[in-house]
């Protein structure tokens, strides 16, 4: 069954957009493609985003904690290591020139646990090609400076009331959508994070645009719900559907909400009530 469902569902990625009325009554939009749901997510999303989904912003979300883990595993081995280099040589690097001349603006968590170094390599990378990228860098979410004070003010565990561990590797906080707005506000082309919420980088774009403030609570609870949606990369769109016999072809459809999701020609997706609701359950 796990054959028969590979073949049908092939990569594949989901966009979504946010409109508005102004005064004068005209629609704006807000088009965010999320290009990856994890570190090791196909290759394939980015380029399709890019030269066919008609985009404002594309996000990549790479993080996990066994994630966190490996990355701060590589960073002891070499300081210049602890991010995802994918996002680097095989993403940014084969489509900066199109992105920058397309005017798409992008947000990763690809930073990890060295999201300094992620920004250094990128903006090498990006000079030698003679693209002109304003790189931000939101930091942070890590807390290792801190497990002293933290040990010493007594927290514990919430489930289980132990005491830290006396050996940890890594510890981060989960930053939310408005460092990664604010850099955006700023001029940003690209926004690098380490740990964030995952929604954050599908929220952030819809802040800066639309200039929500964090008492605009249905509206950032629309953001957060799209960008829960999807920011796990194809599984709202059946990557992960178990009803694969359900799956034939891909169509457009519209929600209740201020949201519109659309599942491009040029991708083989399948949006059904089943996967979307299991998906935001699941986020």
């Amino acid at each position: 069954m796990l054959r028969r469902l590979r073949g049908q569902l092939q990569p594949k990625v989901v966009s979504f957009y946010l409109r508005r009325f102004t005064t004068a009554r005209v629609y704006q939009s807000c088009r965010v493609g999320c290009a990856s749901g994890f570190w090791g997510d196909t290759m394939c999303a980015a380029p399709q985003l890019v030269r066919h989904g008609n985009i404002d912003y594309l996000a990549f979300d790479y993080l996990s904690e066994i994630t966190m883990s490996l990355l701060t595993a590589a960073k002891q081995k070499n300081p210049e290591f602890g991010y995802t280099p994918d996002f680097i040589h095989y993403v940014m690097t084969p489509l900066l020139a199109e992105i920058k001349q397309k005017n798409i603006k992008v947000l990763a968590n690809a930073g990890g646990v060295n999201p300094h170094q992620c920004a250094k390599v990128l903006a090498q990378l990006a000079a030698e090609k003679g693209v002109e990228l304003n790189i931000a860098v939101v930091e942070g979410d890590d807390l290792m400076p801190k497990v002293k004070e933290l040990r010493d003010s007594g927290i514990t565990s919430m489930d289980s009331q132990a005491c830290m561990p006396s050996a940890i590797q890594s510890m981060n906080a989960y930053l939310g959508a408005y460092p990664l707005a604010r850099c955006l506000d700023h001029g940003a082309d690209v926004v690098i994070s380490g740990r964030c919420v995952d929604s954050a980088l599908v929220l952030a774009p819809l802040i800066h645009e639309y200039g929500w403030r964090p008492t605009d609570y249905d509206q950032l609870a629309n953001g957060s719900l799209a960008g829960h949606l999807v920011e796990c990369g194809a599984q709202a769109t059946g990557g992960i559907f178990t009803d694969w016999d359900q799956v034939d072809g891909w169509y457009v459809q519209e929600l209740d909400l201020p949201l519109t999701f659309n599942l491009p020609s040029y991708t083989h997706c399948h949006r059904h009530e089943i996967s979307t609701t299991q998906e935001m359950l699941f986020s």
